[in-house]
């Protein structure tokens, strides 16, 4: 796994016309069902956040890229799961990870259209929670709805830790005005998830107790 990281940053440091190619597809199968369980994309993503705050990579293609791999991996994973329904966690090789895929369906039977949105954020369930939904027949449109969304937010969050510690927290003063719009929209973007978390937290408890 260290190897794999260590090569995919170095591809980006020393190509950076790659560098969206190479964010795209990591998000891509950071997101996709079962490679998603197996991949340390978050790890690298984090590491290219900190290239983008050393201004090493330019954070445009980089963010629109990580946007558009991660809602591309949940689409696939979605319509997997409608194409091959609920008798694919009997097959190989998904049988083998059974309880990944019970703990995606029962967030998904708790939270619904929420565990889509909420559950990218959250590593047990991340590469899951779409090919359930496909599994269970959720709605194409809420499905896409909260998948876009949830990519949308989840680029920059995700870069975010690498960026500030590229930055320095001695710096912060010194950034510019997009910087700290950048910033402040990031730092709403993270409390926006916690507040959906320990929502949907909430009223997972609720449905327990009744």
């Amino acid at each position: 796994m260290q190897s794999f990281i260590d090569q995919s940053v170095c591809i980006i440091e020393n190509h950076q016309a790659w560098a969206g190619l190479v964010v795209g597809l990591l998000a891509f199968g950071e997101s996709l069902v079962l490679v998603g369980i197996l991949l340390p994309g978050t790890t690298v993503l984090i590491i290219v956040g900190g290239l983008v705050g050393a201004g090493i990579v330019q954070p445009l293609p980089v963010l629109l890229a990580a946007m558009l791999g991660a809602a591309l991996g949940d689409t696939i994973s979605y319509f997997l799961g409608k194409w091959l329904e609920r008798g694919v966690v009997h097959k190989w090789p998904l049988n083998r990870y059974r309880r990944e895929i019970a703990r995606a369906r029962l967030f998904f039977h708790r939270y619904g259209v929420a565990a889509v949105f909420v559950g990218r954020f959250l590593g047990p369930v991340r590469a899951t929670v779409p090919l359930v939904a496909g599994m269970m027949g959720m709605n194409r449109r809420r499905f896409q709805i909260a998948n876009i969304l949830s990519a949308i937010i989840w680029a920059p969050v995700v870069l975010s830790p690498g960026w500030l510690v590229a930055k320095g927290a001695d710096n912060l003063p010194e950034l510019d005005a997009t910087s700290l719009v950048g910033l402040a929209v990031i730092a709403a973007m993270v409390v926006a998830i916690i507040v959906a978390v320990l929502v949907v937290r909430m009223r997972g408890r609720r449905n327990a107790r009744i």
